[in-house]
């Protein structure tokens, strides 16, 4: 065993070692264990020179069993060379966008984002010389209109949050690369379980893996996802700063991730069966999910997406708040909460959650309106989903 002597101490000082280390074999258990150690215990230099040599484990903030088996795991969901994990999905942007860019140097993004990931880019990268340009990247002639020689990097999302818009990912890459610039695409919204981004020409991808991919919000977790080129200057930030993800948070989201491909299968059944039936009630205004044909961009996200269109939506009420506190009251199924991509459905109010610190004129500008919900579909019975949203629609407008 590692240190282990006859010689006896006081009881105070045995107290400390004995019963440290596992001496019965341990090798593959069928569930990886917890590692929560900050550290890993080396016998002398020349055994600490074989960890740095091997990328074996010496300290967690630089490697831990739990998020390297989360690594590999994401290597493999979004077809990846390498990744990184992170103490949330706000880390993970943070972390790709700052490794990526300089001072002097130009973004260009999709204005339909997270609301925090915009105050990154207005309140955070500005002060150090990074500016941003907002465009709709649905509209290609606005990308390429927008496109400056410092142009370092264009950033969107597969499925925008919250107005469900679907930008063409295969030729903003083409154009990114023409321009000697990056994209990144945030894929939270439909996880590499429906799209890979990366194979569609993005070189990073990141997820809040907080939301579907661990599906069971218990857990606060993000990663970034590209080639070995692109991510060891994102790890070696990441060391630095301290984003790194915890091995508690790192193994939850691997264990709930098992069972991924089974939930959002169910999500995107509820969400387009949810869409379909909500359009056709009087007392919605809007809804938006790309599985409607009169999605604006309906026919490329069902070539994106295979017919999988997502557990995201959003709907369009009439701007009568007591109404809309009714009809959130009457709903048996879907509750309210400040998170998405669970296994239960969920509702979350983007004027005073994701976009409450974006300016009025500017969330018009992209749709938000005061009377939007956002809605994320679980995986209960197609047929109670709907029922319940529809009786609750009708019991607070009619």
């Amino acid at each position: 065993m590692f240190k282990e002597t006859d010689k006896k101490f006081s009881f105070g000082t045995d107290l400390l070692s004995k019963g440290a280390y596992v001496r019965e074999p341990h090798d593959n258990p069928e569930a990886l264990p917890i590692f929560m150690t900050t550290a890993f215990n080396v016998e002398d230099l020349d055994d600490l020179q074989h960890r740095y040599d091997t990328k074996g484990f010496c300290y967690n903030r630089n490697r831990n069993p739990n998020r390297s088996a989360l690594i590999e795991l994401m290597n493999y969901v979004e077809n990846g060379e390498n990744s990184i994990c992170c103490s949330s999905g706000m880390a993970a942007i943070s972390t790709a966008v700052i490794s990526l860019t300089k001072a002097g140097d130009h973004i260009l993004s999709d204005k339909t984002l997270y609301g925090e990931t915009i105050e990154i880019f207005n309140n955070i990268l500005e002060k150090y010389g990074v500016e941003t340009t907002f465009v709709d990247f649905t509209d290609m002639d606005q990308v390429k209109s927008n496109i400056k020689p410092n142009t370092k990097l264009l950033y969107t999302e597969t499925m925008s949050n919250p107005m469900i818009t679907v930008p063409d990912i295969k030729a903003i890459a083409d154009f990114a690369h023409e321009n000697n610039a990056y994209l990144i695409v945030d894929n939270t919204f439909v996880t590499g379980a429906l799209f890979k981004p990366l194979d569609y020409g993005a070189d990073l991808v990141v997820n809040s893996l907080t939301k579907f991919a661990n599906g069971h919000s218990d857990a606060v977790c993000g990663s970034v996802t590209g080639s070995n080129e692109l991510i060891q200057p994102a790890y070696n930030l990441q060391v630095l700063i301290g984003s790194q993800a915890d091995p508690f948070s790192s193994f939850l989201v691997q264990r709930g991730m098992r069972t991924l491909h089974l939930r959002i299968k169910q999500q995107c059944k509820n969400a387009a069966a949810l869409a379909l039936a909500l359009s056709e009630n009087p007392h919605v205004i809007k809804v938006n999910h790309p599985s409607l044909k009169n999605h604006p961009q309906h026919e490329l996200a069902t070539a994106m997406f295979k017919g999988q269109y997502g557990g995201m939506l959003s709907i369009e009420l009439p701007e009568d708040r007591e109404k809309m506190n009714k009809f959130m009251r009457e709903l048996n199924l879907a509750h309210y909460a400040m998170t998405l991509g669970g296994y239960r459905t969920t509702l979350s109010y983007p004027v005073m959650s994701s976009h409450y610190d974006v300016p009025r004129e500017k969330r018009l500008e992209m749709g938000i309106s005061d009377g939007l919900l956002r809605i994320s579909c679980g995986i209960e019975n197609t047929e109670d989903l709907v029922n319940d949203f529809l009786n609750a629609i009708n019991q607070a407008y009619a």
